[in-house]
């Protein structure tokens, strides 16, 4: 147990000193956060809505594909980009791999599925008589979308921050798209699961320290937003 109190004390005082190596580490994380959070937005929350709103041949095949995706295992998603990628690939030309963009590419394939199937859930969840309301105003697509959204911004939220949640803590993709390059690609969690490996418990313990400290403020904003939802 002493190496473990050591490791505590070790890394309380890296969180302190603000160290140079933690604060890249952190740095990269919220940059591919960001990046992957913007994408999987855009992306996800039209495609939720369309499946929500509209009505068309196949529709139950596509929401069970989406939910099954869900589920898909974060190592797939990153062997089927590495393949796209990598030199060999059709995607090699880019250069991608082992970049935050190519990291980003995964984590976006990870949390999109998330946004739609929530996003399509709130949309039809909605009262059928917004739609009647907002077609007799004579709304057009674009307003309709967008009004809609707004009535379910909560669980539109509450989407956006359980498909963070879930890429913010991947390991599979990251570390295989990434490389787990020190000063360029290296994450919270590729980092945790390389020191600990290495028997660095210090570096390691800090940088969950940090997780752990969102995902508490994670679990504090969708406990908000729940009861946004239900009031």
């Amino acid at each position: 147990m002493d190496f473990i109190c050591e490791g505590f004390k070790q890394a309380f005082a890296l969180l302190w000193a603000c160290d140079e190596e933690t604060l890249n580490i952190l740095s990269v994380t919220l940059q591919l956060t960001v990046i992957s959070m913007t994408g999987i937005v855009l992306i996800g929350m039209p495609l939720g809505f369309l499946l929500g709103y509209c009505t068309f041949p196949g529709k139950r095949t596509v929401r069970t594909i989406v939910d099954t995706l869900l589920a898909l295992p974060t190592v797939v998603i990153g062997l089927v980009v590495y393949a796209f990628i990598s030199r060999r690939g059709p995607l090699g030309n880019w250069e991608l791999l082992f970049t935050i963009e190519g990291m980003a590419i995964g984590q976006i394939i990870l949390g999109t599925p998330i946004v739609i199937a929530y996003t399509a859930t709130a949309i039809e969840s909605l009262d059928n008589r917004l739609r009647l309301t907002l077609q007799t105003l004579g709304a057009n697509g674009r307003r309709l979308a967008l009004t809609s959204l707004w009535e379910a911004r909560y669980m539109v939220l509450v989407a956006a921050l359980t498909a963070f949640g879930r890429i913010i803590g991947e390991v599979g993709s990251a570390m295989m798209l990434g490389g787990n390059i020190k000063w360029h690609t290296r994450t919270i969690t590729t980092a945790i699961s390389l020191e600990t490996g290495k028997g660095d418990f210090a570096l390691g313990i800090a940088l969950g320290v940090i997780l752990i400290l969102i995902s508490l403020l994670l679990n504090i904003s969708l406990n908000f937003l729940r009861r946004r939802t239900q009031n």
